[in-house]
């Protein structure tokens, strides 16, 4: 591959990146949120009943940006706290899928539908190329993540 392509499809990566944000900041004003908060609440939708450091583990958020996304989402009666019953020093967030699901759908209905069939329109091949591009990307993104930590 010749260094110009590598960076057009780089330069098409970060245009790509930046339009994400612009969506889903859209999307989260439409659902009452800032940023892109309502982003967690498909993780919650995925994983379920966590306790408030799970999802600070996932996400690299802290505990306390976790308490107010928790109180910014159960406002809405979204999530819920619900203490432990094996452990009371431990309060889990017990998400509302029915109305999660409520809030979100009609967002997102017509831009699924679309990836749908972009998706559709190419070859075996070519699906193998981008899951592998994605994969590995996501791998690097979490590396790099991971190393900035430490800096």
């Amino acid at each position: 591959m010749e260094q110009d392509q590598i960076v057009r499809l780089r330069k098409l990566t970060q245009q790509h990146a930046y339009t994400s944000l612009q969506m889903h900041e859209s999307a989260a004003r439409k659902a009452g949120f800032a940023g892109t908060d309502h982003k967690y609440l498909g993780l919650f939708l995925q994983k379920g009943t966590m306790t408030a450091g799970e999802p600070a583990a996932l996400t690299g958020l802290t505990t306390g940006a976790v308490t107010g996304l928790t109180d910014s989402f159960g406002k809405k009666n979204l999530v819920k706290r619900s203490p432990d019953k094996y452990d009371r020093r431990k309060v889990l967030i017990v998400p509302n899928p029915k109305k999660i699901k409520a809030l979100l759908e009609p967002l997102y209905r017509k831009f699924q539908a679309e990836t749908d069939k972009l998706i559709a329109g190419f070859s075996d091949e070519e699906l193998a190329a981008i899951e592998t591009y994605l994969s590995k990307s996501i791998s690097l993104m979490t590396t790099t993540q991971n190393d900035s930590k430490d800096v």
